[in-house]
């Protein structure tokens, strides 16, 4: 018989539960699985606080080893990925409270930040120059464009758009009530300019990747830090 939706619920929990015990034992696979399924969530929260590569880069292993540091903390009341995500978006708060007077993400002004243009970063070079050179114009406006917004409407953004999370899972994460995600959404789309908002679809799986060499020299250099492997 096919499992219920609570039966596959509490198998995740199940599942997630032992993985969580794993790496309480530092046990080398564990922290890779736990590693390479939130990577790219996590950097890019902290990308959309920060707006550089580099400091996203390492907000992200600051935060898996405060976290698997700390593990006899996590409850289990949320999933690990918000609790990895909330992390992540206090250290990058804390971060960028450094560079600039800011208050708490919730009550942040609304008012349009200077925008930061940074490298896009990009896979090896496409067997089609054309097409490789469009894809390049097109990843650029998506990162302006994106980069402009206001820190209360870019953190949305990337949760709802690019991380595909639900209306009720970033508003836990951001601490805000879900019709305030819907506003701050709407809000941040009409912010875009029709003609760029019509590109960001087709390419927006491929804005900010975290994957190959740069996702396991992290995933490396965390184990490295908690000397396991």
């Amino acid at each position: 018989m096919p499992r219920t939706a609570a039966g596959l619920s509490a198998a995740v929990r199940t599942s997630e539960a032992e993985l969580i015990d794993r790496a309480r034992r530092r046990d080398e696979a564990a922290l890779r699985e736990i590693m390479q399924a939130n990577n790219r969530r996590l950097y890019r929260l902290a990308r959309g606080i920060l707006r550089s590569d580099s400091e996203a880069e390492d907000v992200v292993q600051e935060t898996y080893i405060r976290a698997f540091t700390h593990l006899d903390d996590f409850l289990g009341a949320s999933a690990l990925s918000t609790w990895l995500s909330r992390i992540a978006i206090n250290e990058a708060l804390g971060r960028a409270r450094g560079r600039r007077p800011q208050v708490e993400l919730g009550s942040l002004p609304e008012a349009t930040l200077e925008a930061q243009i940074i490298q896009f970063p990009l896979s090896s070079a496409a067997t089609d120059p054309e097409k490789s050179m469009a894809q390049r114009e097109i990843q650029r406006v998506v990162e302006y464009a994106i980069d402009e917004l206001p820190d209360v409407y870019r953190m949305v953004f990337v949760a709802r758009v690019m991380e595909g999370m639900s209306m009720e899972e970033t508003a836990e994460l951001l601490g805000i009530k879900p019709e305030t995600v819907k506003t701050r959404l709407h809000r941040g789309r009409t912010m875009l300019r029709e003609n760029v908002e019509k590109k960001i679809g087709p390419v927006l799986m491929d804005a900010f990747p975290f994957a190959g060499q740069r996702c396991e020299r992290l995933t490396e250099a965390v184990l490295a830090r908690l000397g396991v492997g």
